[in-house]
């Protein structure tokens, strides 16, 4: 008999901007027949890569070991985790968290075809994100996120992530942009909107997804996210799965229950 699915580190970015309507967080939706989270909507994010670890990588704001602090981990792993989280956010949105090495400004435009070609680089792994910041004379600019929760993937499922997830502002200059290969769809929306497509049914999503999307809600604006992260303590949830005659719930260490919405056959 086997165990339980191998844990691996993950980072996920919930990238923020002020729009019209009050909070808005970058929202994509992950294509059908996806092995993981097919159809869920999520936030950007994904696995740590070996060279993310890079120690030789130009990094403005809180070093390695404030951010192991953070996440309660090694300061490797925190290095890992902050590397990925800007790596991913580049890959899967086209937004860099980095700037000019020795200054606090961030790089104002990131979509010309050279851009391209390095992010599209980097997500066939022939560059990382080191290599990049290097060859642009950037560094990579941790003051940009705050740590926001911490889920583990319960150890019923075949895929298993320790996930940390970020909080981060859209730098001033630059444009979330549907640069994916893994998203059918990128959309800003407020917190309570996303919520509300989701329980009417029309926008499935992982408890995580669900959970922290409530933890937004209550903040009015940007800066108070980023001044309020974390919004609890940063303990690790793993939840439970209970099904009922009437739906399957995700149930968190605290009681919480989250009732899941399935995605739709294609």
């Amino acid at each position: 008999m086997t165990g339980p699915a191998p844990v691996k580190q993950a980072a996920t970015v919930l990238l923020l901007r002020d729009g019209t309507p009050g909070l808005e967080v970058y929202l994509l939706r992950r294509t059908r027949g996806m092995p993981f989270a097919g159809g869920m909507t999520a936030y950007p994010g994904g696995g740590v890569d070996p060279r993310d670890g890079d120690t030789d990588v130009a990094w403005v704001g809180p070093s390695p070991t404030d951010w192991a602090t953070a996440f309660g981990c090694d300061e490797r792993t925190a290095r890992e985790l902050v590397c990925a989280a800007v790596r991913e956010t580049f890959e899967e949105s086209g937004v860099l968290l980095a700037g000019p090495v020795g200054g606090d400004g961030v790089v104002p435009d990131v979509t010309g075809d050279d851009w391209e070609e390095q992010r599209q680089a980097l997500l066939r792994r022939e560059l990382s994100l080191a290599e990049l910041l290097a060859g642009r004379g950037l560094a990579l600019r941790s003051d940009l996120l705050r740590p926001f929760a911490h889920w583990v993937t319960p150890p019923v499922e075949p895929r298993r992530y320790d996930t940390k997830f970020f909080a981060a502002a859209l730098p001033v200059g630059q444009e979330a942009r549907n640069v994916s290969g893994e998203a059918d769809e990128a959309v800003w929306m407020t917190p309570a909107a996303a919520l509300h497509e989701m329980s009417g049914g029309l926008r499935p999503m992982l408890p995580p997804t669900i959970h922290t999307l409530g933890q937004l809600e209550p903040f009015p604006d940007v800066a108070a996210v980023l001044a309020g992260a974390p919004p609890q303590p940063l303990h690790p949830i793993s939840p439970r799965f209970e099904d009922t005659p009437e739906a399957r719930w995700a149930i968190l260490p605290d009681g919480t229950r989250i009732r899941l919405v399935v995605p739709l056959p294609s």
